[in-house]
């Protein structure tokens, strides 16, 4: 049994506003996919035009470095076949930039990282 949770955001390489309309709702049903698959749980995202938020929970046998490479990898690869256009904005072909953050939660501090996510999406509301 494990309790930790990770809050992790990654941005579209240039931080391009790429993740909208079709392209953000393939992006949702992709993460959603790949975390089924490999057992991770995803407790909340919200994908913003210029960044995701993901908050999810996955085995200690797995290091975030490798399940953040996963879902970038995978997620770009898929996204550029469904949506081809992306290759016009992102010429060099690379979807992600290379960083991310990452941050752990347990118990206590897993509720209030869940809020703040959650809270994103009703201040994009607003944008």
């Amino acid at each position: 049994m494990y309790q930790t949770a990770y809050h992790v955001v990654w941005c579209p390489k240039y931080r391009r506003r790429i993740l909208t309309g079709d392209v953000a709702q393939t992006l949702g049903s992709l993460l959603a996919e790949i975390c089924a698959e490999r057992g991770y749980a995803v407790l909340t995202k919200e994908i913003q035009p210029d960044h995701i938020h993901l908050f999810l929970s996955f085995p200690p046998s797995e290091s975030i470095a490798n399940v953040v490479r996963v879902l970038k990898g995978a997620t770009a690869r898929k996204l550029f076949v469904a949506h081809p256009e992306l290759k016009q904005t992102l010429w060099d072909g690379h979807l992600w930039s290379p960083s991310y953050y990452v941050g752990t939660a347990g118990n206590v501090s897993a509720e209030i990282i869940r809020k703040y996510i959650e809270r994103t999406e009703h201040i994009k509301g607003r944008r």
